[in-house]
């Protein structure tokens, strides 16, 4: 493996990445877009103006999305040596390398390593194949093969991913490159193990767009009609001394004096207090979150604590309850007692009623993703597919994870009463509750500024811990911590589009590319655990924000048949088995035999394109209806027609 080459840097690759929508048949018979793939790594067809959105680019894998050219892309097919980010330097070259794809057998070429990515490029000019991976999605590296070795292909290396594949690269023993390049993957792929900084921090690029000012807290609570007679933005957390994980900026009951929010912090779960989530318009009815109560086998009380609950509940004047939504399943809250924790008993707080989710917890999520991945990687079994896929309990806990979010919306849309939402500590469970309840609610969360918003605000701001439940450059593959509580977020978001396709202004290759830079450390996004420890790293100075690639080129990320005169309103999905499915196009995603023959991307820009002309058309003869009407009328205004407060699947 060739040592350290400092080489050129540019901020722009030529690289193809994964793109994604679906197509199918919505009950509203509406075709939307689906899954997208390309054929091979030399299309030059791809609309992406940036950098690669998707964890991997190959022929056996990736759509066709590229980024700006800054080079001739000749010059790149003839080298071995990658496109490189701005920042990005190649720290070895490994020759003669074998790619052990599961699909299209033994790849012989070079494997290079840099400070971000592993860059795989067989010397089969022909029919060239690409593999760019970033180090971030690698979670763990171990050597197969030792001296003894023998056959073809039986020493190397073997990668897993966190991105549901693993990758394996034979090494010939006599070229003694193997320990090279294991200890540069090491290296590179586990910076904070290795006292390194983050590519993140590395990464230089400006996309004309400044992604860390999607979110002010502030605005957005604005726009919710905050503050009000009942509830306050309080900035008592400011120093982060109340409440360490969560964010400077709260809201809190008018009603409650600070030390009245101290004394409550003191009796809940790593001082996670219950605080405001979203406000509903019009009913005032509210979504608030927390971690559990400090009750315990003794059954301690809190005056304080109940007192606070009842001023939520009073905050609301067209109900007199308040119901607690807690998302675990009754044995386990019963279980946290015995630890100190547990929930609140009914006979200490009048008029709220408690409800337990039935939502198991990071341990089982995590098993339930490793069995999934078993199912869907490398092959697939089509003669036990259905049975294989319920054997992992993935999809109900999918279910369970929305219909509890449903039982919230439904509760403050219809029931007009406040809902209190909490897990064990308030940071996983109550997050994916909280941000799909609000996409229910809210039409603005399923805009793309506004899933942008809640992402910041649900999940980074309130402090999910991304760099733990994720491992963020640590070699601890077995962390008992790491678990998919984001992805499965974002498989219900999924599920909601399948479900409302014209109903979200965002596609799916948006929420592909979140998942990807999840992992990626290429953004400053999902780094760190909590708003206090971004803010100590001096994440927005130092890093690039993930809404800074997203924004500057939105029409990759719209979905071309959304129809926002027609969404106003809220979403009620249906949570059940019949009508939930496997989200093939982000799990099935590198087998080539799940590709659909269509390239997706093309389609969406001619759609678009369509949708824009079209609406032109509408606007116009709207108009001339609109003068005719008037004129008939004298001056009088045509009455708008209503608009439906609920939408549902039609065929539920």
């Amino acid at each position: 493996m060739e040592g350290n080459k400092p080489k050129e840097t540019n901020g722009s690759q030529t690289v193809k990445s994964n793109g994604a929508s679906n197509d199918s048949i919505s009950d509203r018979s509406t075709s939307f877009p689906q899954e997208t793939s390309s054929n091979s790594s030399k299309e030059s067809d791809s609309p992406s103006k940036s950098l690669c959105s998707s964890s991997s680019t190959s022929s056996e894998n990736v759509p066709g999305i590229e980024m700006k050219i800054l080079r001739d892309s000749a010059k790149v097919s003839q080298s071995d040596e990658p496109p490189l980010l701005g920042g990005e330097l190649i720290q070895g070259i490994g020759r003669d390398v074998t790619y052990l794809c599961p699909y299209n057998g033994p790849i012989k070429g070079a494997l290079t390593v840099t400070n971000y990515k592993l860059y795989f490029k067989s010397s089969e000019r022909e029919s060239l194949f690409i593999l760019d991976v970033p180090l971030g999605v690698i979670s763990k590296i171990e050597k197969i093969g030792g001296a003894t070795s023998r056959g073809e292909n039986s020493y190397g290396i073997d990668l897993i991913c966190k991105d549901i594949r693993n990758l394996r690269f034979a090494h010939k023993q006599e070229n003694h490159s193997r320990r090279q390049v294991f200890e540069k993957i090491q290296q590179f792929a586990f910076p904070i193990t290795n006292k390194q900084p983050l590519f993140a921090f590395e990464f230089k690029e400006d996309y004309g767009e400044d992604g860390w000012k999607v979110y002010d807290p502030i605005a957005e609570y604005k726009r919710q009609g905050l503050t009000n007679d009942s509830w306050k933005i309080n900035r008592i957390n400011e120093r982060y001394e109340l409440c360490e994980t969560y964010p400077s900026i709260i809201v809190t009951p008018q009603a409650a004096t600070d030390d009245d929010i101290r004394q409550v912090a003191t009796f809940r779960s790593r001082g996670r207090l219950p605080i405001l989530s979203w406000i509903h318009p019009e009913s005032q009815a509210t979504i608030t979150r927390s971690s559990q109560p400090l009750v315990g086998v003794a059954n301690r009380r809190n005056k304080e604590d109940e007192a606070y609950i009842q001023m939520i509940m009073d905050a609301n004047a067209q109900s007199h309850k308040l119901y607690i939504m807690d998302a675990r399943p009754s044995v386990n809250a019963l279980a946290n007692m015995a630890k100190g924790g547990g929930y609140e008993r009914e006979e200490s707080y009048q008029n709220a009623e408690i409800l337990f989710l039935d939502i198991h917890n990071i341990h089982v999520m995590k098993d339930s993703l490793r069995k999934l991945r078993d199912v869907v990687f490398p092959t697939i079994d089509d003669a036990h597919w259905l049975s294989n896929v319920e054997s992992t309990h993935w999809l109900d806990h999918i279910k369970q994870i929305l219909a509890g979010a449903l039982r919230v919306a439904d509760k403050v849309e219809c029931q007009k009463t406040s809902v209190l939402v909490h897990c064990s500590d308030g940071w996983d469970r109550t997050a994916q509750l909280t941000c799909l309840a609000m996409l229910m609610l809210d039409p603005y969360y399923r805009t793309i500024r506004g899933f942008e918003v809640l992402i910041e605000k649900e999940w980074l701001s309130f402090g999910h811990k991304f760099a733990q439940r994720y491992g963020h450059g640590e070699d601890k593959h077995s962390d008992a911590d790491r678990s998919p509580v984001f992805l499965q977020f974002i498989d219900c978001v999924w599920q909601m589009t399948k479900q409302f396709p014209n109903a979200f202004e965002f596609n799916e290759h948006m929420l592909i590319t979140i998942l990807d830079h999840l992992y990626s450390c290429l953004f400053g996004t999902f780094l760190c655990n909590c708003e206090q420890a971004r803010m100590t790293e001096k994440l927005k100075e130092k890093t690039v924000s993930l809404w800074s690639f997203v924004n500057c080129q939105l029409e990759e990320f719209t979905n071309p048949l959304y129809a926002s005169y027609l969404h106003k309103h809220v979403l009620f999905p249906v949570a059940s088995m019949r009508r939930l499915e496997l989200w093939t196009a982000y799990y099935c995603r590198w087998n080539p035999r799940m590709r659909p023959q269509e390239p997706i991307h093309l389609r969406n820009r001619e759609l678009l394109i369509l949708k824009q002309q079209l609406t032109k058309k509408v606007e116009e003869l709207q108009k001339e209806l609109d003068q005719k009407n008037m004129r008939g009328r004298g001056l009088e205004q045509p009455s708008p027609r209503p608009i439906p407060r609920i939408s549902q699947p039609v065929n539920v």
